[in-house]
């Protein structure tokens, strides 16, 4: 674009037609919800301006695709539910705000696991009522993860040029691994949630998924901020914007001090090989890598689920009442659930979301409890504890297993992730492509301390260039198949 040789309206297109032949039609990833119809004349703007001069960055006249639980006019906001079929925001989440003014072409809403994977612990991450089952990019029989399935489908098959996630526990992380993506999911309140459908105030955010890490950093420059509805983001230090991509350099991992967790998933000899060889590749590349433990690690499980369960119902309440909603409270939306049941629950129920009304207000003392203990049992207990432990600049372990194949009737068969102290205690974790097993993408996870996503974007990009791990896919029909389907 900076050449005069493409322009946005020209990528805008091409991207829709490539919508087409692989999301609707050809291998059929199923990835992308909705369309914006102002996208064409979005782009058509914007080129207008660059040929004036006036170019906003480097996002400008880029094309990006939306979690479906985000607002952005003039497309509903359904968080893949049919009881939000009619809700249509009347502005746009500020994320999507400080997208537009950094002259990104809002391109459509992506798929998701439905109610972004908190209706049921039986659910198969990727299916949603309002979207169907969402299709991995590289055997279409495995699942994408969830519950930013759709985006993390959609940005690897290259539908778009960047995407934007949400997550809880997992979200963000876990389909970049298995869709072959950098995924980065920021400290809480780098990113404000307004005009995002929620489960956990003290754990939810948005994060880039993109194809590198470079796009990752430019991409999170231009969503954080602070923003008076969202009082989280008011606890940023330093400077309220800020150009991560500035930070990247190659060598970024002689001098580092890393810490490997193998607890989980390494009695996969595959995964266990896989990890050594990115150890193997951060120490030739100067990194002193040592074994740690996060001393807490799982003993926020009970007290997390009953802090989302509180959560839920209060900020799913105050988000309906805030937009002119079908449903005003959790209750009404149980009640549809069952009133539609044959197209809302045809594979799984809703035993969270009753669990979840059964719960009182945010004064009780369960939840207050709760929260504290998680909290501090995964953040300064947890992952700080480890990092001080050894003067370590991050932890690393592999994000997730290799994706399951998808099973509607049993639910997803899931390996389990070393995600969940990042999240619990709202610190930033960092997923970049680590190999193959199998043809079938695993991803190196990189955590570290509140507000440190500097530094892992940092570790993450020289990690990236040293390997070049991440590779295409290829659409196969299953991961044991050796060619494509036809097209």
């Amino acid at each position: 674009m900076t050449r005069g040789e493409l322009d946005s309206t020209t990528l805008t297109r091409a991207y829709l037609q490539r919508i087409a032949a692989i999301d609707r039609e050809g291998p059929r990833l199923n990835s992308v919800l909705a369309l914006n119809p102002d996208a064409p004349k979005e782009a058509a703007a914007l080129d207008a301006e660059r040929r004036a001069g006036h170019v906003r960055g480097p996002l400008h006249g880029i094309p990006v695709l939306l979690k479906d639980n985000i607002d952005a006019m003039p497309m509903a906001t359904t968080a893949g539910s049919l009881a939000l079929a009619s809700l249509h925001p009347k502005r746009d989440a500020f994320l999507v705000q400080r997208l537009r003014e950094a002259g990104a072409v809002i391109l459509g809403k992506t798929n998701l696991s439905e109610w972004a994977n908190f209706r049921s612990s039986q659910s198969t991450s990727g299916w949603s009522a309002q979207g169907g089952q969402t299709r991995n990019p590289y055997a279409l029989d495995r699942n994408p993860c969830g519950s930013s399935a759709g985006t993390g489908a959609a940005i690897s098959a290259n539908l778009a040029a960047v995407g934007i996630g949400t997550e809880t526990d997992g979200s963000i992380v876990c389909p970049s691994a298995v869709n072959g993506l950098v995924g980065l999911k920021p400290t809480v309140g780098l990113v404000s949630r307004d005009g995002i459908v929620p489960i956990s105030f003290s754990q939810d955010t948005a994060g880039p998924m993109t194809r590198s890490v470079a796009d990752a950093a430019v991409l999170l420059g231009a969503i954080a901020g602070r923003d008076p509805a969202d009082a989280a983001t008011a606890a940023r230090p330093g400077l309220a914007v800020y150009d991560y991509a500035t930070r990247l350099k190659p060598g970024a991992l002689q001098g580092a001090r890393l810490g490997v967790l193998r607890s989980r998933l390494t009695e996969n000899p595959a995964m266990a090989a896989a990890l050594d060889a990115a150890v193997q590749a951060l120490r030739q590349a100067g990194a002193t890598v040592v074994d740690a433990q996060i001393p807490t690690d799982g003993q926020w499980d009970a007290d997390e689920q009953t802090l989302l369960l509180y959560e839920f119902k209060a900020g799913l309440a105050r988000y309906l009442a805030t937009h002119e909603a079908p449903l005003r409270d959790l209750d009404a939306l149980i009640a549809f659930n069952r009133e539609n049941a044959a197209r809302e629950m045809p594979h799984f129920g809703q035993e969270l979301f009753e669990q979840a009304a059964a719960k009182g207000g945010l004064n009780a003392p369960e939840y207050i409890a709760a929260r504290t203990r998680a909290r501090r049992l995964a953040g300064p207990l947890g992952i700080d504890a480890a990092l001080q432990a050894q003067q370590l600049d991050a932890l690393i372990a592999p994000t997730t297993g290799v994706a399951w194949v998808t099973d509607p009737v049993h639910g997803d068969d899931f390996p389990g992730g070393n995600y969940g102290p990042a999240a619990v205690a709202g610190y930033p974790s960092l997923n970049v492509p680590m190999g193959n097993i199998n043809g079938l993408p695993v991803g190196l996870l990189f955590m570290g301390t509140a507000w440190s996503e500097p530094r892992l974007l940092e570790l993450g990009y020289a990690y990236e260039q040293l390997t070049g791990a991440r590779k295409p896919p290829r659409f196969l029909p299953s991961a044991a198949a050796d060619t494509p389907p036809k097209r």
